[in-house]
């Protein structure tokens, strides 16, 4: 299958996040083994129990950015994996929408989160109102944060985030995303973690974050995100990679995407 490349580098799916469901995107991904969604969950579940503990008053909102098909929320809010969910969507191939919807619905009849709100963002309308529809957004922005300003009623909503999370669309967005984001609320700050490929530099966000009051870390450990889509695709990730001075050897080149794991918090006087 021939797959076009992105301004980025990688490779461009942006016909399945147009889809009015996530069958195609979740049958594409899964021939690609996509798994950052499922390694990145028990660090959400992490700083969602350092938050409780350290906002204790607040009932917690999620946002995850280029959130898709609430791929995300549907992890943390259910007892799956990212193959299963690929097998619950395939078990329904003959659905109708209404019907899948009804699916979906029923699998959050066991959620593993009811005491936390998840909003989602993304380019993708289809995407965004089908997590909706299907209940695993609570809310969403539709919004190229990159292009425009949030116009008063996206900024309500994003001002809600106490943690903002992120597993692939940081080099899509940029530090201008993240800081219009992160200013949502005048007077609070929400945490966030990043799931950054190795292609992109987060230098230039941890440096705007800086400027208003946040402290950014990378974490211990890399992540594989997904096989690399083409050869096209593999050969133009080395290049960018090789050009940054990064050492691919058992990590890229052996045929993945690769993340690092980043946290920004703000200073305590500024929570």
């Amino acid at each position: 299958m021939s797959v076009p490349l992105h301004t980025t580098g990688k490779a461009s799916f942006d016909d399945i996040y147009e889809s009015p469901d996530p069958r195609a995107y979740f049958a594409r991904m899964n021939e690609l083994d996509y798994r950052i969604p499922e390694l990145a969950k028990p660090h959400f579940q992490e700083q969602l129990r350092q938050l409780r503990a350290a906002r204790p008053d607040r009932i917690p909102t999620v946002l995850d950015l280029g959130c898709s098909y609430g791929v995300n929320a549907a992890l943390l809010r259910t007892d799956t994996t990212v193959d299963e969910l690929a097998g619950h969507y395939r078990d329904h191939a003959e659905t109708d929408k209404v019907g899948l919807i009804a699916a979906d619905r029923e699998r959050l009849r066991a959620d593993l989160m009811p005491d936390v709100r998840f909003v989602g963002m993304d380019a993708a309308c289809p995407a965004l109102t089908y997590a909706h529809a299907a209940g695993f957004l609570h809310d969403y922005v539709h919004a190229d944060l990159e292009a425009t300003e949030p116009t008063e009623a996206q900024r309500r909503v994003l001002a809600s985030a106490d943690l903002v999370i992120s597993t692939g669309c940081v080099g899509y967005i940029t530090e201008k995303t993240l800081s219009r984001v992160a200013q949502a609320d005048p007077h609070r700050r929400p945490w966030m973690a990043h799931f950054v490929l190795r292609m992109f530099d987060f230098g230039p966000i941890a440096e705007e974050l800086a400027a208003l009051g946040y402290r950014s870390e990378q974490r211990p450990g890399m992540f594989q995100q997904r096989r690399f889509a083409s050869a096209q695709e593999r050969a133009q990730v080395l290049e960018a990679l090789a050009a940054k001075g990064i050492d691919t050897t058992d990590h890229e080149a052996e045929g993945w995407l690769y993340a690092n794991l980043f946290v920004s918090r703000p200073h305590p006087t500024e929570t």
